[in-house]
């Protein structure tokens, strides 16, 4: 970076509200000053699942109160804040919307230059921020809604080298966790039971493993557990605590083993170089037991491993603000005709992995 800047992000895309400030000095490391997140697990807790409508209007009501925090806890005023940076998509629209407009809202009353950033270049940019991971690597982008594979050559530069053809593994877990009687968010609940459990009583199907290539398919592995699920009912009238966690154990098994498959097959599309690094973000690499395999997997072929922090795994604005320095060093700003997009893949270049509609590629 030619200059200091210190930036203001601001995240919305989903089911938490978040805004931080994030200092790049002219050399050296990022310094994350403040990372405020406001969770909505209680105000979705009932529905088994995010509703849009509901998660909209929270974050129309938490964005100021995430802003103050964070300008609070940095110490630093708006004025000193050199650019604003915000999540544009892809997400719920509802929760982008009102991201983008208080982020419109901030730049037009401070002048401060404004830049929309994809969520998932957050994500798939996050190593640099914590680790000052140089280019090029290799990146499994594995969360709620989305899973790929990326080599990431540049703040705008993303190769996808294959992802998930249906549901991606955070909806899993959460699919899977709601059909064996288990809390949500699902992939902490299901990493917890797990523990107890037996992942070689039910050994469920590995989708797509025995292919080449990069993609995956998690939504027939969610049908298995159902069928699993099922016949237990029939068979003993109900589900134990140690059904459920052998059941969590085989299902998490399973997703483990699609990952670290697909995994040793993307380092057969990186280039071999002198510093080899593989990364991986998104709030699936929470879970402890795919860590650990995807680390072994690095290890077996030379790569240094990044995983960032758990709190800069899940959605959060540290990353939004750091993808914007990133962009404010490639291009110009942009302006306040700025518009949220539910779908935007990072990688133009090919075919959306799951279909396009009448607002443009979804992944």
């Amino acid at each position: 970076m030619p200059c200091s800047l210190t930036i203001l992000g601001l995240e919305s895309s989903c089911d938490d509200t978040a805004a931080a400030v994030v200092n790049l000095p002219a050399s050296g490391r990022a310094v994350v000053l403040s990372s405020v997140v406001v969770g909505q697990q209680n105000l979705h807790a009932a529905f088994g699942g995010v509703v849009p409508e509901i998660a909209a209007r929270a974050h129309a009501e938490k964005l100021d109160y995430c802003v103050e925090q964070a300008l609070a806890r940095a110490k630093t005023a708006l004025t000193d804040i050199d650019l604003i940076a915000v999540t544009a998509g892809p997400g719920l629209i509802g929760g982008v919307v009102s991201g983008v407009m208080c982020a419109k809202g901030l730049s037009a009353a401070t002048g401060k230059p404004l830049y929309g950033v994809n969520h998932l270049a957050g994500h798939a940019l996050t190593p640099r921020l914590t680790d000052a991971v140089p280019y090029p690597y290799l990146m499994l982008l594995v969360s709620g809604g989305h899973c790929q594979f990326l080599l990431v050559n540049g703040p705008d530069a993303f190769i996808r080298l294959g992802g998930t053809i249906d549901d991606a593994p955070g909806e899993a877990f959460d699919k899977v966790a709601r059909l064996i009687g288990l809390s949500q968010p699902g992939g902490p609940a299901i990493e917890q039971t797990s523990i107890l459990g037996d992942p070689r009583r039910f050994i469920f199907p590995r989708p797509l493993s025995d292919r080449a290539g990069c993609d995956m398919s998690f939504s027939g592995l969610k049908t298995a557990v159902l069928r699993a699920r099922d016949k237990v009912i029939v068979d003993k009238g109900g589900l134990t605590q140690q059904d459920q966690a052998d059941l969590a154990a085989g299902f998490q098994a399973a997703v483990v083993d699609v990952l670290a498959e697909k995994t040793r097959q993307a380092f057969a599309s990186y280039p071999d170089s002198a510093s080899r690094t593989f990364c991986v973000a998104g709030g699936v690499a929470a879970n402890g037991a795919i860590r650990s395999a995807l680390e072994t997997i690095s290890a077996e072929n030379g790569a240094r491993f990044i995983a960032p922090p758990l709190a800069l795994c899940t959605d959060n604005a540290a990353m939004i603000a750091y993808a914007g320095a990133e962009q404010s060093q490639i291009r110009e700003p942009d302006d306040l005709t700025l518009s949220a997009r539910p779908r935007w893949p990072l990688d133009n270049a090919q075919a959306p992995m799951l279909g396009s509609g009448k607002k443009g590629a979804k992944a």
